[in-house]
């Protein structure tokens, strides 16, 4: 028998649309699927007091690979699982197995790409071939029309290159038959096991994530076609509290559970069977927006963590170590700041693992741009908490909301009275997750800091004009500079770091 090929599975749990999956079958070798739970996804970050990835997230993984084995074994083959850093259990199976070859899904940030390079170390002396495949957007990496490492600067300029000058492929078919695994599959870990409990139910929750290839297709099925949502989209995405106002994909776009090809391969049978309009597009934009922000991680490496972000913006973040940072950080996450739009946000996010668009920029817009608060700390809050969290769309997010991102276009802040008063007016969202301001009449739910006393609700933690007015001083000498340092390293013939502030 030939030696096998190993497909080593990461944010890519499913058998549609799998490109390192196809690439393995083409070599014409016994293919053996494997994915290891490394417990460095969830151990504790010691400054947070939270697990790098919390109980929401680690359940819908673990669902995942239940669904997964499952749909494997349907086709006659498995889904081998291990319990350990990748770097260890993949050269150890390969040995085992005398693998000839390993293929798997390039990541593109810089802890995911370090793992893939220590893997490659491990395989190397067993004379194991590593192939790394693109396969996580829904644009391929070989169709960009620029090199990749020089992604443009603002996402308009990428889109109009991409929709001018691409044509997105079709998704794959997922096999119809899989070869027996020649070893022990292993069992696939409880969250007991791996030490965590499990996420809370709240009563409140209006949807439930369930992780798998299966349930992420049957949502899109649901949303498009059952509840025919696309038609509206863009009219309603914005929306606090009804799950079907936005589509929701994101958590199974964020494992890889369902491929952002075969959604856009939907969109556009849907617009050919029933309609097409600005909706329709905007999905399609928005998976446009989740393809920029991976490959600029990819083009910008360990930047995109750094304090200044990709503008190496010299802004004086508060930091944890700072005098009453911890506290005004610990209002933020409990959701108690006495801004109820940012509190029914935050208390969401503890209570259900997921926040809406609209909700998570008005909570990371008041952290960073009135509470002046190291934006990474926001980003890490959210990688623990979010079901959805993918690490190029949070990080590059959180950095864009901050101003130290891609398309960063001054300061800019939420202003979360008026966004609640346009968003939620008649505070269904708010008194939704706040419960001390359940029966108040929308205006004083939206605006309850004279009552605050009263109800037992908190009083505003800031003055949230004021506040945001040094924040835009302080960003306004950052930018200063930063304009100078450039301009420095211009006049020494130096190529200054990426900028896109006066674009």
């Amino acid at each position: 028998m030939p030696a096998p090929t190993l497909v080593w599975l990461r944010n890519d749990l499913r058998l549609h649309d799998h490109d390192a999956l196809a690439a393995a079958l083409r070599f014409g070798a016994p293919v053996v699927l494997v994915y290891c739970v490394d417990p460095r996804g969830f151990a504790l970050d010691s400054s947070l007091g939270v697990p790098k990835a919390g109980a929401f997230r680690l359940q819908f993984l673990l669902e995942a690979l239940i669904d997964l084995r499952a749909s494997c074994r349907a086709l006659g083959g498995d889904l081998v699982v291990r319990v350990g850093e990748p770097e260890q259990e993949v050269p150890a199976l390969a040995r085992e197995l005398g693998a000839a070859r390993l293929v798997f899904h390039a990541e593109a940030t810089s802890e995911e790409r370090a793992v893939e390079r220590a893997v490659c170390d491990g395989v190397g002396p067993l004379a194991v071939r590593c192939t790394a495949v693109p396969g996580h957007t829904m644009v391929h990496a070989d169709d960009l029309p620029f090199d990749a490492r020089e992604v443009p600067p603002v996402f308009t300029q990428f889109r109009r290159r991409v929709e001018r000058d691409v044509a997105i492929r079709a998704p794959l078919g997922a096999p119809t038959s899989l070869p027996a695994a020649p070893c022990e599959p292993g069992e696939i870990p409880t969250l007991a096991q791996l030490g965590a409990a499990a996420p809370p139910h709240d009563p409140r929750m209006r949807f439930v994530f369930k992780g798998g290839e299966t349930a992420g297709l049957a949502r899109v099925q649901e949303w498009i076609w059952q509840k025919d949502r696309l038609r509206t989209y863009k009219t309603t995405r914005n929306g606090l509290l009804d799950p079907d106002d936005a589509s929701r994909f994101s958590a199974w776009l964020a494992l890889g559970c369902v491929s952002a090809r075969h959604i856009h391969a939907e969109v556009r049978r849907y617009e050919t069977k029933r309609v097409r309009n600005a909706d329709t597009e905007w999905l399609i934009v928005e998976l446009l927006w989740r393809d920029y922000f991976r490959f600029v991680a990819a083009a910008s490496g360990n930047r995109l963590f750094a304090s200044g972000g990709l503008q190496s913006l010299p802004f004086p973040w508060r930091r944890l170590s700072d005098r009453g940072v911890g506290e005004d950080f610990a209002r933020w996450t409990s959701g108690t700041t006495g801004y109820p739009l940012v509190d029914a946000a935050m208390r969401e996010l503890s209570a259900t693992g997921f926040m809406s668009n609209r909700a998570r920029q008005n909570a990371a817009s008041f952290l960073t741009r009135v509470l002046g608060i190291d934006w990474r700390l926001g980003a890490a809050w959210f990688e623990s908490w979010l079901v959805d969290y993918d690490v190029s769309s949070n990080w590059g997010n959180w950095a864009y909301v901050s101003g130290v991102g891609n398309d960063a276009r001054g300061f800019r802040f939420f202003n979360v009275h008026k966004q609640a008063n346009d968003y939620d007016p008649q505070a269904e969202f708010v008194r939704h997750w706040i419960p001390e301001l359940a029966d108040l009449p929308p205006e004083q739910a939206l605006r309850p800091e004279r009552l605050a006393h009263t109800i037992g609700y908190a009083e505003p933690m800031v003055a949230m004009h004021e506040a945001a007015q040094v924040q835009d001083a302080n960003y306004r000498r950052a930018v200063t500079m930063a304009d100078r340092r450039d301009q420095a390293a211009s006049n020494r013939g130096a190529t200054p770091r990426f900028s896109n502030r006066n674009a």
